[in-house]
């Protein structure tokens, strides 16, 4: 079976964030096609198109490890009924130089999780319009708004307590192990012979 690496990209910074958690839960329970792994955003100085001819070592090292993955999964908290900051700044250095986008035709998934009843519906819908725009195919199904998520939701060891979010993220993380390998699949079918 081929193995897809996947870059998760996590829009808290905070240590304990119930979206790192999730994350992190997600990478454990990954689908036998997934390797995931977190990419670091929180080094990332504000995207300035000055630093396109000379970009700082922070910007190349996160354009590596995202060009480097098979797809991208993006596990966000909602700030305000929108996208973090710290989030969209790495959207937008990924997707520069112009012409030069490590998002194009990446496949992707995006996860929202708040203590909230609507889950981070406003954050995830702005990362997904960012997304189509950068010519990323996004997962169309199952969404994933992951309301009424707290630090109960969770084990001392910081993974999902087993019930139905935890099954949620299950058939979520199945789900994104089959649209990776159908993008990747389409492209090889359709490529010149």
């Amino acid at each position: 079976m081929v193995r897809y690496k996947i870059a998760i990209v996590v829009g808290s910074l905070r240590k304990d964030s119930i979206n790192r958690k999730v994350a992190l839960s997600l990478c454990a329970m990954a689908d036998e096609r997934l390797d995931c792994a977190i990419v670091p955003i929180g080094d990332l100085p504000l995207y300035n198109q000055d630093s396109d001819a000379n970009p700082p070592a922070q910007y190349t090292r996160f354009r590596k490890e995202i060009a480097a993955a098979d797809g991208v999964l993006f596990v966000t908290p909602e700030y305000n009924r929108g996208v973090p900051g710290v989030l969209k700044n790495a959207i937008d250095v990924g997707s520069r130089p112009y012409g030069k986008s490590v998002w194009n035709q990446m496949p992707a998934a995006i996860v929202s999780a708040s203590p909230g009843s609507i889950g981070g519906f406003g954050a995830n819908h702005q990362v997904r319009q960012a997304a189509v725009f950068l010519n990323m195919p996004v997962m169309q199904h199952p969404e994933a708004y992951l309301g009424h998520v707290n630090d109960d939701s969770f084990n001392t060891d910081g993974k999902l307590k087993d019930g139905p979010l935890k099954d949620l993220v299950l058939s979520l993380s199945k789900a994104f192990g089959d649209w990776v390998h159908l993008i990747h699949e389409s492209r090889r079918l359709l490529a010149p012979q």
